[in-house]
This record gives C-alpha cells, sequence and structure tokens, in this order.
C-alpha cells in the first residue's frame, strides 16, 4: 500500500484549522495502518519563534520539520521570506523522502504549495493530491496584496494551474470553490467536494447555567454575540463594530472575540478608539478540550467573510458551531451546503446590523438550532473512509479522507 505523504506548514500541537484537520485525518489513517508522513515547520501559527522536534513520531505518524525564516505573520514582507524559505526546506525533504508509488497530499498553507509539490512528485516518480482549503493567488489578488497582480501574478497562475492539472485529484471543501478549480483546468472528473469537519465527538451542547466559562467571564445575563477563531485578512469585522456602536449604551450585549489573528489585533485597536471596551472581550485560543464550553458561551455566532472571496475560501469555523448547537449569523450566503443552517440577514437589514443582533435576543428561543441537520450532513468518523474511485485517481481505492457524508461528491 503505497505511503501517504501530507504537505502542510503547521501540523500538532498547533492549533490552526489546517493543523486540526490534518492532524484528525492523520492520525486517524495511522491507525487504521497506513504508513502517513507530514512534511511541516518547526513553528506555530502564533509562535514563528518556536522550536518544534526536527523529527518525532506521534500517534504513529511519522512528522518530518524543515527549518524556515522566523519572521512571523504580522508584515507581508517577512511572512514571504517564511513562505520562500519553507518552499526550498520543503522541496528538500521531499526529494530525499518520496519514493515512486508514493502519495503527495499538498495542503494550501503555504499558498501554492501544489506547486513545488508536483516537481518533486514527477521526479520522485509519486502521485499528488491537491487538498484546498483557499485558491491562491486569486485570494490575494482580491485582497489587494502588493505584487500579486500582472504578469507576476499570471506567472503563478499558470503554474498553479498545471498542478491542478496534473494532480491525480483534487479535493476542495465547497461546490463554488469546485467551480473555481474547474475553471481553471482541473478535470471535472478528478475534482472531489469534501466538507471539513470538527470533532464533534468532543463538542457538544452545553447550556448556560453548566458553562463555566460564562460564569468565569462574568457574561451571566447578557446576550452575547460570538465569534471564535482566527480573525484574518479573508475576514471583515466592520459589520459587528458597527453593532457594538448603535448598541453602546445598552450593556445587555456583548460582543465576545475567542481567537487571534492579523484583524484580531486591528479590530482590539478600533474598539479602543471608539471607546466600545464595555461592549467587547477578547478571549485567546481556547484548548481543544475546552471547545464544547467555549463555543456556548454566545448566545449566536458572527461568521465573518469578505464578500469578495466567495468561492475562494468556505469557513471551517460553523462546524464547531453546529456541534456546539449554537445559531449562526451571516450577511451573505457563503455555501451551498451550509446557508440552509444559518441565519443570512436579510437586504433591508444589511445596513443596520444591531437591529439584527437585537432581533437575535428577542428571539433567542426561535432561533435555529443547527447541531441536528449538521450532523446530517458533517463527516463522521464512524462512518469509515472516503474511497476515491480508481477512476478518478487512477490507482486502487484510496482511503484518502475520513468521515464521508451526503455532502462528499465526485463532479
Amino acid at each position: 500500500m503505497p505511503r501517504l505523504i501530507f504537505v502542510n506548514r503547521f501540523f500538532c500541537p498547533d492549533h490552526s484549522a489546517t493543523s486540526q484537520i490534518l492532524s484528525d485525518l492523520a492520525f486517524y489513517l495511522a491507525k487504521a495502518g497506513r504508513d502517513v508522513h507530514v512534511v511541516t515547520s518547526t513553528q506555530l501559527y502564533d509562535d514563528a519563534k518556536a522550536a518544534l522536534p526536527v523529527s518525532e513520531i506521534i500517534n504513529g505518524v511519522h512528522v518530518h520539520r524543515v527549518p524556515s525564516t522566523g519572521f512571523g505573520r504580522n508584515r507581508l514582507l517577512g511572512r514571504s521570506i517564511d513562505y520562500v524559505s519553507f518552499y526550498r526546506s520543503m522541496w528538500q525533504c521531499l526529494v530525499a523522502l518520496a519514493q515512486k508509488g508514493d502519495i503527495i497530499v499538498a495542503k494550501t498553507d503555504p499558498p501554492l504549495t501544489s506547486i513545488i509539490a508536483l516537481a518533486a512528485a514527477r521526479r520522485e516518480g509519486a502521485r499528488l493530491v491537491n487538498w484546498l482549503q483557499d485558491i491562491y493567488p486569486e485570494t490575494a489578488v482580491e485582497l489587494g496584496v502588493p505584487f500579486m497582480r500582472g504578469p507576476f501574478a499570471a506567472s503563478l497562475m499558470a503554474l498553479r494551474n498545471r498542478s491542478l492539472r496534473q494532480a491525480e485529484a483534487t479535493v476542495v471543501v465547497g461546490d463554488l470553490m469546485a467551480r473555481r478549480v474547474e475553471s481553471l483546468g482541473a478535470p471535472s472528473a478528478r475534482v472531489h467536494v469534501i466538507a471539513n469537519w470538527c470533532h464533534d465527538e468532543v463538542i457538544r451542547p452545553v447550556a448556560q447555567s453548566e458553562n463555566r466559562l460564562r460564569q468565569a467571564w462574568g457574561l451571566a445575563g447578557q446576550f452575547v454575540l460570538g465569534y471564535s477563531g482566527n480573525l484574518g485578512r479573508a475576514h471583515e469585522f466592520e459589520t459587528m463594530l458597527a453593532a457594538a456602536e448603535r448598541l453602546r449604551n445598552e450593556p445587555h450585549f456583548i460582543f465576545l472575540m475567542i481567537g487571534g489573528g492579523k484583524r484580531f489585533e486591528e479590530l482590539s485597536h478600533a474598539v479602543k478608539r471608539q471607546d466600545l471596551a464595555s461592549s467587547f472581550r477578547f478571549i485567546p485560543y481556547q484548548e481543544q478540550k475546552m471547545l464544547s464550553y467555549s463555543l456556548a458561551v454566545a448566545d449566536a455566532h458572527w461568521l465573518s467573510l469578505n464578500p469578495k472571496l466567495e468561492g475562494l475560501i468556505v469557513p471551517s469555523k460553523f462546524y464547531g458551531i453546529a456541534a456546539a448547537g449554537k445559531p449562526c449569523w451571516t450577511r451573505r450566503p457563503i455555501s451551498p451546503f451550509l446557508s440552509p443552517m444559518m441565519m443570512i440577514e436579510e437586504p433591508r437589514l444589511r445596513r443596520k446590523p444591531s437591529a439584527k443582533v437585537r432581533s437575535l435576543s428577542n428571539n433567542q428561543s426561535r432561533l435555529p438550532r443547527p447541531r441536528r441537520r449538521a450532523n446530517t450532513l458533517q463527516p463522521r468518523r464512524e462512518h469509515a473512509t472516503l474511497r476515491l474511485s480508481a477512476k478518478a485517481i487512477q490507482m486502487p481505492t484510496l482511503a484518502f479522507m475520513i468521515r464521508p457524508s451526503p455532502i462528499t461528491t465526485t463532479r
């Protein structure tokens, strides 16, 4: 049976979304008897200076950590240098590790990993599977990242498109993303829609009266609108800030921010400038064992995504929110699969987010609780492993992704 070699900049014990999903899958496959390797960095998502062990075995997974510069995520130039140094180390590790017949699974942190992974796969006689969480460089172009335009961006797109065309399979996390990938030249028979997941065996609804975090954070008796996870360049916080501004004289409403990211800090500074500190609570990332409690603190959750990035990114936050049984509010449809389980703001309220927050507070007993419906859609561990067909990836059936579901499709 061929070895599986995953490539992603972060892996366990890191808490970032791509790390958690990859770690979950890798551990599951190793437990099932697969020979699993991960090529990753020595860093943590929020600690570029971290020095994790260069080589170790975690839960049966062989972890190969390669060096890279440690400028961190705060500045674009430093982040770009970190990317380039990781590309170089990743290439050296892959060509030394990969063997004929191995399956290299390239994720998208750093962006464009598939370009390097394809080159290594072709050189060593391995096969490439792309596992896309987002689409670059289009995302960078939409966000106005310097240098991501003109001939340079076009060259990157051409190389990336080649990796999509020549991969044995490309896995995306949403139907809109699948359409984008197909429009870029990926053969539709090799494009597979497989939604992300969460630890729904661990995350369960918790009653407010039993939630120790709600009491510890002084939120008893308040209506809490929450946000949990990374608040990065792909997200907007202006909606929540505008709602807080209009509700500043109503202390009943609290906006709870749990997590981190570049825009997390920007929001914190904006809250101070506008003298809204009493309306916000900023809490760092919580340990996985506390997620049931931290996600259940909020009465409803805000799901934020820059509208320009529709089809380029699909937020994975929703699955944890659904597992916790909490309502989820977004300003526009995000995915044909997820939208029916969300509260999408009516057009007449889009300029009055405070009215929506009041409506959420006044109708708590009638708010949709997505857990039951999400569980019918969400991939689940106990349903065994997804098997991509031999026709799709030109090899014996591959136990690739865990926990298949009705929304797992081959296009």
